[in-house]
């Protein structure tokens, strides 16, 4: 099956896209759009995290769920929209922990594919989205393929962290070798959680592991 994808995740991932399920998933999404339901994010977008971030670059990754299910919202990156498009709540508390944690002032733009190219994977464990409707792609075969995604980079990388918030992302830590990786874990930074994902400090905690491994730390200000 040819699937439009990085070329080095296109390789890395290679005996996921000849499995059943992937088969079976790509197939759902072409029924979805034949009954004429609107898909995020748009089709292009769908493995933008994988484009911006070779397998090669990844130093972060940060975990989300699914898609935003707004218009013109989901952009194939976790937490991040286009610009020009309304921070929403969690990415808002995202940047309040930053500029906590770091004495910085974060400009409110809500496009992070500039972490995204520092080498910061911003995966969603589901990768589409029915409009309007959360969840909705759930279980269709796109945790099986990101799971395999995770296990990919504690398999074959080293020193990478993981930035595991709420319950549905820490459930991936089982899939990580914390003997060569830094796995982080905090509340969801949903208002939801009332205020739990604030003082966890990952952005600086990240950075500080990066430098130990002699790596370039990210640079979190937008």
């Amino acid at each position: 099956m040819d699937v439009k994808i990085e070329q080095s995740w296109k390789e890395a991932l290679a005996p996921e896209f000849e499995k059943p399920y992937f088969a079976s998933l790509v197939s759902f999404l072409h029924q979805e759009k034949a009954a004429g339901m609107r898909i995020f994010p748009p089709g292009g977008q769908i493995f933008r995290a994988f484009e911006l971030t070779p397998v090669d670059q990844v130093k972060v990754v940060i975990l989300g769920q699914d898609p935003y299910h707004g218009y013109g919202q989901a952009m194939g990156l976790s937490f991040s929209v286009p610009d020009g498009v309304p921070a929403p709540p969690s990415l808002k508390n995202i940047f309040a922990e930053i500029e906590s944690d770091l004495g910085v002032k974060m400009s409110g733009r809500p496009n992070l594919e500039s972490w995204a190219r520092q080498g910061v994977l911003l995966l969603n464990a589901i990768l589409t989205v029915r409009a309007g409707t959360p969840a909705s792609h759930s279980r269709i075969g796109w945790e099986e393929f990101t799971d395999a995604v995770i296990q990919y980079i504690s398999d074959h990388l080293e020193g990478v962290v993981f930035l595991l918030w709420g319950n549905f992302a820490r459930g991936k830590k089982a899939l990580i070798d914390t003997s060569r990786h830094y796995v982080l874990e905090a509340a969801h930074p949903s208002p939801l959680a009332r205020g739990a994902f604030f003082g966890c400090r990952h952005f600086s905690q990240a950075n500080q592991y990066l430098i130990a491994q002699g790596k370039e730390p990210i640079d979190w200000k937008l």
